[in-house]
């Protein structure tokens, strides 16, 4: 198994001589953490943003925002499009950037051959286990983590069925069988499961840390969650609450990473200082808990954010620094 640490020092390779560089991931690393972004082909296509993406003193690692989904991969049963995936990986791959992979199993993004197709249980874990296995096969080597499953709870906690083509048909065992799939394709990566709304203690952190021993009792590898992050300035509050749901996390064994954090704030009315005291907190918990191996955002440009009216991300509409990446790199390194 290849670890976090180890995947962080060949990324450096290629930083020889820059012992004065600066950035986020920079001073993420030198506290044994990386910093990430989203990607995806619009970024690649704009000159000054895929500047700033480039630079792998701020970005140690790109996670695909779309490009490796379900849809994106296997639009039509067993035909596989890789293209826009291909560019982000072999872009990162230029510039010494880790791949986060995401993601594998989701209810969302999923082409109509598999949700109209009426497929019987035996049929669609088949169908299930080959896009795991050529998917992980075709990036084996190429990504240091895969959120194999992708928000299979509900707000309660409980398993999605209604929802969910896997789990109406298939039943929570879907969870299990695509991390075995995905570790007998890649034994090396890390696999990770995958939600929101899981910062702080509450009904569906609980689900996940079931979740968890649910995949382990089956035998299958699990080796961290991810937590998206997707949270609202003003309503973060203190590092600890944040630091003691992490601890509950790694408890089981398990690495955790906030895999796509944004912090919303209204365009209408943003309140910027208060976003950058946010984005500090959710670093400094991660620096307490020694399993939190990194920090991906959503994203780096409020010119290209998923969320509507809102101003979440640590460059302005124009590519400028908000007070977002200071606050961030003084947490690093408080």
């Amino acid at each position: 198994m290849v670890s976090f640490k180890t995947a962080v020092v060949g990324c450096a390779a290629a930083l020889t001589g820059l012992a004065s560089a600066d950035g986020l991931n920079a001073r993420a690393k030198a506290v044994g953490r990386y910093w990430g972004t989203a990607m995806n082909p619009t970024i690649l296509g704009e000159t000054v943003a895929n500047n700033i993406a480039k630079n792998n003193q701020d970005f140690g690692s790109y996670t695909c925002e779309n490009e490796m989904k379900f849809d994106a991969l296997e639009p039509q049963r067993n035909v596989f499009s890789y293209g826009n995936a291909d560019r982000i990986v072999a872009q990162a791959q230029a510039n010494g950037q880790m791949m986060r992979c995401h993601n594998l199993v989701w209810h969302n993004q999923v082409p109509s051959w598999v949700t109209n197709g009426n497929f019987d249980n035996a049929t669609l874990i088949s169908i299930m286990k080959n896009h795991i296995q050529n998917v992980v096969t075709h990036y084996k080597g190429k990504c240091y983590a895969w959120d194999v499953v992708n928000e299979a709870l509900n707000e309660d906690g409980t398993y999605r069925s209604s929802d969910s083509v896997w789990g109406r048909t298939i039943g929570p065992a879907y969870i299990p069988i695509a991390f075995a799939a995905a570790a007998a394709a890649d034994p090396s990566a890390k696999l990770y499961y995958n939600d929101y709304n899981c910062d702080k203690a509450g009904r569906k952190s609980t689900g996940a840390q079931n979740l968890i021993k649910m995949v382990k009792a089956y035998g299958a590898p699990i080796h961290g969650m991810g937590l998206q992050g997707h949270m609202t300035t003003g309503q973060v509050g203190s590092a600890s609450p944040l630091v003691s749901n992490l601890q509950a996390f790694t408890a089981l064994g398990v690495d955790v990473a906030y895999t796509e954090l944004d912090m919303a704030t209204p365009a209408s009315n943003p309140n910027f200082n208060q976003q950058a005291i946010d984005y500090a907190t959710v670093v400094s918990a991660c620096k307490q808990v020694s399993r939190c191996v990194g920090i991906t955002a959503w994203g780096f440009t409020d010119a290209h954010t998923w969320i509507q009216n809102s101003l979440p991300l640590i460059w302005d509409k124009n590519y400028q620094k908000k007070p977002d990446y200071n606050s961030i790199l003084n947490a690093w390194s408080a």
